[in-house]
This record gives structure tokens, sequence and C-alpha cells, in this order.
């Protein structure tokens, strides 16, 4: 037996599609400028005539969530995505600690174009909205590759080094720079680290101990770990950082720089090559061999330009609190909020 039901739009509405059960599939359709929904069981909701049902099956999803999403929000949505017919849909919760994401099942792909149309007008209406031809599952072992400065912490570990060794703004300015892609990553990583010559080492200390983590970061890999997923790091950071993280939260492995101390202080020089955009992308592929990890469950999220390469090279490649370049070249992208929001990108 199918409900039938019009969903309020207004701005002041108060309900959500959180209200809908996550153990009933759904379907919506925009229909002479109103939001229908077709629902198994009654709602408490405003009637409304019958409407065709979708069809079994579909080739992508769009995955729509934010702090308070409303049906305002999903019904501009569907009038850009101009769809003729229904559209099934799915209350998706990956995590006690989210709200439930509102999944749009799509019969059809969607180009290019449209993808962009919808990214624009997800930022205008503050949502987050992820089109999903494919998703890694948590049913099969997989492999996430965090970058940590800006993605798994809330800071550039550099940055905080340099303003404690007194060369603060200059090396934020070039820090910037070089995340933005204006700048090649290992040259000027090498350039910040010289300004740090004859710091004494006591400073990395100052810093890890009030580096704050990103939200959600200890609950994803609690979560990711539960479902026998390797979680690593590959940061163009230092393994002074990337070390007590690894022995905070039980990751598989860490990749990063090695800062050279002698007699307490800092030399300003990396020992060994450095881990750049490119080792970066290794790291994926590496993990995945190493482990018997399928190429369709690698995962990996990052915020800068140094993260690119690694992000193509996996599956899911997710732009995290990312400037404008990397959101634009990545497969995904979570604009604000809690890094535990990537299991929605998940199933």
């Amino acid at each position: 037996m199918s409900f039938f039901y019009q969903l309020p739009t207004t701005a002041q509405a108060a309900v959500a599609p959180a209200t809908l059960s996550v153990q009933q599939n759904y379907a919506l359709k925009w229909q002479h400028n109103q939001l229908l929904l077709q629902s198994a069981e009654p709602l408490a909701l405003r009637q409304a005539e019958a409407f065709a049902l979708p069809e079994n099956g579909y080739s992508a999803v769009l995955r729509v969530f934010a702090q308070q999403l409303n049906w305002q929000a999903i019904a501009m949505l569907l009038q850009q995505l101009a769809s003729e017919t229904a559209m099934a849909c799915r209350l998706y919760q990956p995590h006690p600690a989210l709200a439930g994401a509102l999944e749009l099942q799509l019969s059809a792909g969607l180009t290019l174009q449209q993808q962009q149309q919808l990214a624009s007008l997800a930022t205008t209406l503050d949502i987050e909205v992820v089109y999903l031809t494919e998703t890694p599952t948590l049913q099969q072992a997989g492999v996430l590759v965090m970058d940590m400065d800006s993605t798994a912490i809330q800071i550039e570990c550099i940055d905080e080094i340099a303003k404690l060794a007194g060369t603060g703004e200059q090396v934020a300015a070039v820090t910037a720079r070089a995340m933005n892609g204006e700048l090649d990553f290992a040259q000027s990583l090498v350039a910040r680290v010289a300004t740090l010559a004859g710091a004494p080492q006591t400073i990395l200390r100052q810093v890890l101990d009030t580096v704050p983590l990103m939200p959600g970061l200890t609950e994803l890999v609690t979560h990711l770990q539960q479902h026998q997923w390797q979680v690593a790091i590959a940061s163009g950071g230092f393994t002074y950082f990337t070390d007590a993280l690894k022995q905070q939260l039980g990751l598989t492995a860490t990749f990063a720089n090695v800062l050279e101390i002698v007699d307490g202080k800092l030399t300003g020089k990396v020992l060994g090559d450095i881990v750049d955009a490119t080792t970066k992308a290794q790291v994926v592929t590496k993990l995945a061999a190493q482990f018997g990890i399928a190429s369709s469950q690698t995962v990996a999220i990052g915020d800068g330009a140094n993260d690119i390469p690694m992000l193509n090279a996996a599956s899911l490649g997710v732009a995290f609190h990312a400037k404008p370049k990397v959101q634009a070249q990545a497969k995904a992208a979570i604009r604000q909020g809690s890094l535990l929001q990537l299991l929605y990108l998940l199933d």
C-alpha cells in the first residue's frame, strides 16, 4: 500500500527529511510547484494525489546532508534536476552521531554541467550534495588515507612551529600559497623549514600538546577499524606529529617528513626524501596492495593542492574543507562540518 503526501517547502516549515524512517524507502516528485512524497506507511502530513512510482534500479545517487536539512532545499534540488518522473529516496544514517542524510536515487547519470549546477546550488543553500556513481562499502575491507594538517587535525603544524620560532607570518604566507597550488610543494617546504634553524626542539612538544583534532576524527577511525578498514595518514608535515597520531588512534601506518635535530635544536633541514604529492598518491596503491584491498575500496581525503594526486589515486577522493582548486578536481567534497561525515559517502 502507498500513501501520498504534500511536503511543506516554506522556509519556516519545521518538518525535515530527518523525520522519515531509516527503515523505509520513499519516492519524491516535484509536480505543479509541489513537493510530493510517497510512503509505504501513513505519516502526519497533508495528503496528496497519487503519482507514478519510479522503476526499480538506479545508476547513481545524490547524498544530501547538512546541519539543518529541510524540504525547501530538497525541492530546489529537484527543480534543478528537472526530472519529469518520480525519484526513489531513503534516509541514510550511517552513524548514531550523524543526522540522517537524504539519498536521491537517479535513474540516469548526470552530465558534468548538471553536477556543476548542483554544486553551485548546494553552496547557495549551505548544504552538501555529493554525486556518487559508485560507493566503497563497509561490508568489505577498505583503506582510507588522510592528509594530516587541516584534515585530520585543525591546524597547519609548520605554521604553529614557526610562530614559536619567531617566523610565523613569513611561513604562514608561504603555506597558504603552497596549499593553493601556487608554489611547488617540496621547494616551499624546504624554504619554510629553513626558517626554523636554531629553534629549540622543545617547541615541537609545545605544538603537539595543544594540537586540536578535527571534530569526528576519532569516531571515524574507530568506526572504520571496526569494519576491518586500514586507516593511514600521508602528510607533507612531520613525523613528530604523525607518529603521535598513529599511537593515539591505532593507525595502520603514517608517512611524513623527518625534521633534522642536532644538539636539541632544529637545523632547518629535512632528512631523506620529501613526502610530496607523488609520494602521497603512491601510499594509496601501496597500502591497497599490501593488504589485498580492491582498488574500488580505496578512499582518500585532504584539503590542499598537494593532495590532488592522492585523491585521484583513490576510488573515492574527497576534498575536505578544501581550497577551491581542490574541490574542483576531487570526485566529492565536504565543505564544512565534521570529518565523521565521510561515512555519508560510504555504504
